[in-house]
């Protein structure tokens, strides 16, 4: 043991003896000693680090004097120690030796106070202006001795307790309607929430937050990281944050600066009890994970955890091993080929799951996760096999974002059974459509039916598709209608920043105007858009604050904003309230008609009665005007404008018999179409849509009249 002193200087018989310097490391046998674990009238470390010739335990004071313990490594690589009388709340850090050989990838400097990537909590933050790089500012290769205990964040020691109230009644993917949100932006301007409360997670379980999303017909928030993140150094340099926490430095630490009232343990006390609110409520916590790359960055950036305790063993590195391999845009890429680091990850999703309460993770550019030790994306890959098999994780939601920067990283549609996904082509084609290049309607009708195309095979579900038209990341749902262009100029990069590509119309005004015609096609456009969205076959993906007529003010990558440009603002709704009202009863339509939510795709087959004879009526079918279904022609025609969906559910021993034509018309003049009748149906009528007071009628409408559709309209009528 040493005290309040860093030494340099290796002791001698500490390690048994080097650990190999092959590529794939010595897996913890029993990873449960990782982290710190409040027992026997004490506190108990462990960390994994294999390569490490010496590991000593930072018990750190509030004023940043230290207490060093000398750790004890085992065959595994994992260093551990009991201190007795230590117990909640204590801060505290790592200080790993070994071979500074970075041509190696070998990067180990006591000199830097390293967080414990087991903490279950992190007080502190980064002063990026202080000694927290491992290198001299001249190299990137040689060591910088000074100590970086005064410039890093602290982990935590945090008690055992209870889990969150578990979901009564968990919700079945094909019934799920995810919500994606930011905790604090959220909140940080209701105005029913205290003052104190607003944009933390005490803010988010608040009575009159949790009833909005009830009301409104959410089954499941998807929060975007909460996992505790920092910011990047050249944001801070700008004088901005990192805002969407894409940046993770704590697996298991849930963000400390959402939390209200601390952050020496308070926030995971808080952050379970905002999931024991949401539960209560019926709805469902999905969290966005990064396991991907962490806030440490390229070998060029801080070292703040795990590159200083074994940079080869947690990143991906090129074959020279002298810098990092960067499948991410990130910096780093976290290498799961390690089994160690495969350990800390399925070690991470259980506790979120066993003991903060989640019902599953969206994966931030999973992709990277399925790389193998040559950096080869494999879906045969370790960390797929144990999710399926693992008796917790197995059990809860899996929703991919199917791709990354790498070679073949885009793998939408290939994760298989138990995963849904991000689908970007549901994305970009809906917001073409509606904008007025969709190309005909042949690809609308592949999106509205499950994007059979991508995810029809191997016996998967149309719930596979995750569809979306907006996410955090680009224009939100009123931006798409209000820019051609993006604006941030906000972000400190002369607008050169973000995507250009965001198929979007500002129906003839660029940004924000008084001209009530333009604004009305505006409100018309978000409404069909958001129609579209929930009357697809798939899971819906609403961003926040979409449905309130959200703006970002044409910021289409507003990541370093914790500011009004990203925040949800709730006056809105007055101007905006027809299109949260008509989200309500979209979501509303959707929840009481399974027709809307299949658990199996249709493929157009016809029903037969209970004499086993083909009836004429089928489950899917699609209509273009005329009194007959869709013709080859009329698939072909570019420049087809309308579309009509016919779901119908026919089974006897259910007693169930309901269907529904729901009409997509993008053209900007009104057209009419012939009602099917027949086997079809004996009348109509009309139960939502995103047309004006007046415009369509009240009353049934027989089977093979004519309907006039108003341009840029959804119709949903149902078959009575």
């Amino acid at each position: 043991m040493t005290t309040s002193g860093i030494a340099l200087t290796e002791p001698a018989n500490l390690a048994a003896e080097n650990p190999t310097t092959t590529d794939l490391l010595p897996a913890p046998i029993d990873s449960s000693v990782l982290g710190a674990h409040v027992r026997d009238g004490g506190t108990f470390f462990g960390l994994w680090a294999p390569r490490a010739t010496r590991v000593e335990l930072a018990l750190v004071a509030e004023d940043r004097s230290q207490l060093n313990y000398d750790m004890y490594r085992g065959q595994d690589g994992v260093w551990t120690v009991h201190v007795p009388g230590i117990g909640a709340e204590q801060r505290y850090g790592y200080r790993v030796h070994g071979e500074w050989a970075p041509q190696s990838g070998s990067r180990f400097n006591p000199a830097k106070l390293l967080l414990d990537p087991y903490a279950r909590a992190i007080t502190g933050g980064v002063d990026y202006s202080g000694p927290i790089l491992d290198h001299i500012d001249e190299s990137n290769y040689v060591a910088d001795s000074r100590d970086s205990f005064r410039a890093v964040p602290l982990s935590v020691v945090v008690a055992d307790s209870p889990p969150p109230t578990p979901i009564t009644k968990p919700v079945p993917m094909a019934d799920t309607v995810l919500y994606e949100m930011h905790v604090k932006g959220y909140t940080r301007l209701h105005p029913a929430v205290p003052e104190h409360l607003r944009g933390t997670y005490a803010g988010l379980a608040y009575p009159a937050v949790v009833r909005h999303l009830v009301d409104l017909g959410v089954t499941s928030v998807e929060l975007l990281p909460v996992q505790h993140f920092v910011s990047e150094p050249f944001i801070v340099r700008r004088g901005l944050s990192n805002y969407w926490g894409y940046n993770t430095l704590g697996f298991f630490a849930p963000h400390a600066a959402y939390c209200s009232v601390g952050t020496m343990g308070e926030q995971v006390r808080e952050f379970k009890e905002m999931v024991s609110a949401l539960h209560e409520a019926g709805i469902e916590v999905i969290l966005d994970v990064v396991y991907n790359h962490t806030g440490e960055g390229g070998h060029e950036g801080p070292t703040l955890s795990f590159r200083g305790i074994d940079h080869r063993g947690y990143y991906r590195l090129t074959d020279d091993h002298r810098t990092d391999y960067d499948v991410t845009g990130c910096g780093n890429s976290v290498d799961t080929s390690q089994p160690g680091v495969l350990s800390m990850v399925v070690d991470s999703l259980r506790y979120w799951v066993t003991e903060m309460g989640v019902d599953g993770f969206r994966f931030d550019l999973v992709t990277t996760m399925i790389r193998n030790e040559t950096h080869h994306v494999v879906h045969d890959h370790a960390f797929k096999a144990a999710l399926r098999e693992d008796p917790v994780l197995s059990k809860v939601k899996m929703i991919a974002e199917p791709w990354d920067l790498g070679p073949y990283g885009y793998q939408v549609g290939a994760f298989g059974n138990g995963w849904s996904e991000w689908n970007d082509r549901f994305r970009n084609y809906i917001r073409d459509f509606w904008r007025g290049n969709g190309g005909g309607v042949s690809e609308l009708a592949a999106r509205l039916s499950g994007s059979p195309d991508l995810f029809d095979h191997d016996r998967r579900p149309p719930s596979s598709s995750v569809n979306f038209i907006t996410a955090h990341d680009g224009f939100t749902l009123r931006d798409l209608v209000t820019y051609d262009v993006k604006h941030n100029g906000a972000n400190g990069e002369s607008n050169r920043d973000g995507a250009d590509d965001n198929r979007s119309w500002n129906c003839g005004y660029e940004g924000e105007t008084d001209d009530e015609c333009i604004n009305a096609l505006r409100r018309r456009q978000t409404e069909n858009m958001m129609a579209t969205l929930l009357l697809s076959t798939g899971v819906p993906m609403v961003t926040a604050g979409d449905e309130l007529g959200r703006t970002q003010q044409g910021n289409n990558n507003a990541y370093c904003q914790d500011s009004h440009i990203s925040w949800v603002h709730w006056d809105t709704q007055e101007r905006w309230g027809s299109l949260t009202a008509l989200t309500r009863r979209m979501l509303a339509l959707r929840a009481a008609h399974p027709l809307f939510r299949s658990s199996t795709f249709r493929h157009g087959e016809r029903f037969r009665g209970l004499d086993g004879r083909p009836s004429g009526r089928k489950n899917l079918a699609w209509f273009g005007g005329a009194e007959h279904e869709m013709t080859a022609h009329d698939w072909h025609d570019a420049g087809r404008r309308t579309l009509g969906m016919y779901l119908a559910d026919d089974r006897p021993d259910r007693d169930i018999d309901e269907a529904f034509l729901v009409w997509f018309h993008g053209g900007a003049d009104p057209v009419e179409v012939m009602l099917p009748a027949g086997a079809w149906a004996a009348s109509y009528r009309v139960v939502a849509h995103t047309g004006t007071a007046g415009e369509l009628p009240d009353q049934p409408i027989p089977a093979g009249q004519t309907l006039r559709l108003p341009g840029r309209t959804v119709v949903v009528l149902e078959v009575c």
